[in-house]
């Protein structure tokens, strides 16, 4: 679990603000399972998602999207990330593979998390934000993501990886604004059966 635990460029959860959040999170106690759910939900509802509220700037590292209260799905993950590793909760990033218009193509990655839960094991939360039509929660060991699998070229990807994947980072770093980033939208090939797939990145 080492992997899921440390600080990095992106998850930097030494960083004081992050640290000083992550305790606030812990005020009144809880075990891991309740601790994560109070980290999950306020990224999901403190945090603004870029696009559905049109706000910048284009964050990825954790402390910027803590600082600016704002993110892609990505950068909210990344956050996430980071508030529960600075409670020593083991987190990792997942990635679904999903149709942009609910339909064919344009392709792209959606960014979530999984958790260590110790009467769970690894779950997997969506901190993406609700709007109509999405209600993603945490509820295990039920998962309430914010999106489902409906076709054939999207994907739930199997990884739980422990950094951000570079094509994400590469987005959020090189584009100067969320309409650029939002025509520019990371995505992956899948190569072989629906539910076997092999991954290029």
């Amino acid at each position: 679990m080492k992997q899921y635990l440390e600080a990095t460029e992106y998850i930097d959860w030494r960083h004081a603000a992050v640290l000083e959040q992550a305790r606030r999170l812990t005020a009144g106690g809880g075990n891991q399972t309740e601790i994560a759910r109070r980290c999950f939900e306020f990224v999901r509802d403190e945090i603004r998602h870029s696009w559905d509220h049109k706000l910048g700037p284009v964050t990825c590292r954790a402390s910027d999207v803590l600082e600016h209260g704002t993110g892609y799905c990505y950068a909210k993950s990344h956050l996430l990330a980071a508030l529960l590793r600075a409670n020593g909760i083991p987190a990792g990033l997942c990635y679904q593979r999903l149709s942009l218009h609910d339909g064919g193509p344009p392709y792209c990655l959606h960014g979530l998390n999984a958790v260590w839960l110790p009467d769970h094991g690894w779950y997997r939360i969506d901190p993406r934000g609700n709007k109509h039509g999405i209600d993603a929660r945490f509820a295990p060991p039920d998962e309430h993501l914010a999106f489902s699998i409906s076709e054939r070229l999207e994907a739930d990807l199997p990884e739980i990886w422990p950094e951000p994947l570079p094509l994400v980072t590469r987005v959020l770093t090189t584009h100067k604004t969320i309409s650029e980033v939002y025509q520019n939208l990371p995505d992956v090939e899948l190569v072989g059966s629906f539910g076997s797939e092999t991954i290029t990145f």
